[in-house]
């Protein structure tokens, strides 16, 4: 066998490597999950990031500003 050819598969070496890992070595294996509540914190945090943007594009509109102002102005008057 040289060194860059890869050994031969049998049904030997396909059964461990293709077989599930014992429920004790699982977690070790897969990483369990440390680490996802940061990357689901992360991605809440961009996604307000996002909407705060909208908001910020929306309310520098005009017809926004008027509104806002004029509802200010209603809520100050006393009739």
């Amino acid at each position: 066998m040289s060194r860059t050819s890869l050994p031969r598969l049998t049904r030997r070496r396909a059964a461990r490597l293709f077989a599930e890992p014992p429920a004790s070595r699982a977690p070790r294996m897969l990483g369990g999950d440390t680490g996802a509540a940061t990357a689901e914190y992360a991605i809440a945090t961009m996604a307000a990031v996002a909407f705060a943007g909208l908001l910020v594009v929306i309310m520098r509109s005009d017809e926004v500003r008027g509104i806002l102002t004029d509802l200010v102005r209603r809520a100050l008057t006393v009739a």
